[in-house]
C-alpha cells in the first residue's frame, strides 16, 4: 500500500527546469516556494496527447493562481532540453508554446518516486497533482490514470477551500460559508 503523504511535510526536491518562456534553464527546489502555495503536477511524457491539454490550461489560469499567491510547477521524467523544445514548438504542431511556469526534469525519477506517482515498469509518472501549503505541508493529492486529464477548475476550487482556513462541506465553492462546529 502506498504511503500517505497528505498532512505530512512534502518530499524535498531540486530539479533542473526549462523556463516557461522557452529561452533558458533554471532550477526549482521545494525551498524556493517557502511562504507560497505550490501546485506541483506530474505528467507522463513530453510530446504526448493529453498532457498539452492540461499544461496549457494550467498556464492559461496562471494569473488566477498568482492572485491566490500560488505558484505552479510541472514535472516529467523528460530532460530540460526536451521541455524547452516542447515549449518552443507551436501548439498547432503538438507543442506547448510559451508557458507561465517552468517545467522540471526528473531524469532520475526520484521525485516521482518520492511522491508515489512513478510507474516503475514503464519509467513514467502517473498524472499526480499535489497542493503544498506555504509551510511545506502537503495538503492535497490526486492521482489519475494517464488516459484522463485533470480539471483546472477543481484544482482552483480545492486550493481556495484549503486557503479558506475552515471546514468545507461537499461541493464547497468560493463564497460559500464554511461549516461551523458548536
Amino acid at each position: 500500500m502506498a504511503e500517505r503523504l497528505v498532512g505530512k511535510p512534502a518530499p524535498a526536491f531540486t530539479m533542473e527546469t526549462a523556463l516557461g518562456d522557452g529561452t533558458d534553464f533554471g532550477t526549482a527546489s521545494l525551498s524556493d516556494y517557502k511562504g507560497k502555495w505550490l501546485v506541483l503536477f506530474f505528467y507522463p511524457l513530453d510530446f504526448t496527447f493529453v498532457c498539452p491539454t492540461e499544461i496549457t490550461a494550467l498556464s492559461e489560469a496562471a494569473s488566477t493562481f498568482k492572485d491566490l499567491k500560488t505558484e505552479v510547477l510541472g514535472v516529467s521524467v523528460d530532460s530540460k532540453h526536451s521541455h524547452r523544445a516542447w515549449i518552443n514548438t507551436a501548439r498547432e504542431d503538438n507543442g506547448l508554446g510559451k508557458l507561465n511556469f517552468p517545467l522540471a526534469a526528473d531524469l532520475t525519477k526520484s521525485v516521482a518516486r518520492d511522491y508515489g506517482v512513478l510507474i516503475e515498469e514503464e519509467g513514467v509518472a502517473l498524472r499526480g497533482l499535489f497542493i503544498i501549503d506555504p509551510e511545506g505541508e502537503l495538503k492535497y493529492q490526486v492521482v489519475n490514470h494517464n488516459d484522463v486529464g485533470r480539471s483546472v477548475e477543481e484544482t482552483l476550487r480545492v486550493l481556495q477551500a484549503l486557503q479558506s482556513g475552515g471546514l468545507c462541506p461537499m461541493n464547497w465553492k468560493p463564497g460559500d460559508k464554511n461549516l461551523s462546529v458548536k
